[in-house]
């Protein structure tokens, strides 16, 4: 299943160019990607299914409006932003964003930051404990429990792991923009 951005871009532009089986790999990819995304912002799993289909409805009916010189993840998850900005419209509530998730989604960050930096790069430049953590916790959107399990390490562990991963890359990104 396609999951970098090069493939990704690879099958919208694809699709743009009128080839359905590309188009329906390109949904089917993005699935698993706004899983993750919602089931970290939101507590309810009805909520998270719901913003997934909304959201590949979006890419469906809008895809015209993809930049094919721009990254395709950077269009999605504006996307997906503010999908789930309407969300907490709608249900009155609050939204809290970590300061290093923000920067990291924030619009342009390519082009603010100079480069296509993609996560893998990104979580290389971490120590193996931390970007497993970020990846586990925040990539994939497991929870605190799951990531600690699977690493064969303690939740406090994992905890310690993702903040001090976040701050390194926050001091990073934001050094070179």
């Amino acid at each position: 299943m396609a999951t970098s951005e090069a493939e990704l871009k690879a099958l919208m532009i694809g699709s743009l160019d009128g080839d359905a089986l590309a188009h329906g790999l390109l949904l089917r990819a993005l699935v698993p990607l706004l899983t993750a995304f919602y089931r970290r912002r939101l507590a309810r799993a009805e909520d998270v299914e719901d913003l997934v289909q909304d959201t590949l409805i979006t890419v469906h009916t809008r895809r015209e409006t993809f930049d094919r010189s721009r990254p395709f993840t950077a269009w999605l998850y504006a996307i997906a932003r503010y999908r789930t900005i309407d969300h907490y419209r709608r249900h009155r509530q609050t939204v809290a964003i970590e300061d290093v998730e923000s920067i990291l989604m924030a619009e342009g960050f390519e082009d603010a930051a100079g480069a296509r930096m993609d996560v893998d790069r990104l979580l290389a430049t971490l120590s193996p404990k931390q970007a497993r953590a970020i990846r586990d916790t925040h990539v994939e959107g497991k929870s605190i429990a799951e990531a600690a399990s699977g690493a064969g390490i303690g939740e406090s562990d994992v905890k310690i792991s993702v903040h001090r991963g976040l701050k390194a890359l926050a001091a990073r990104i934001k050094g070179q923009g």
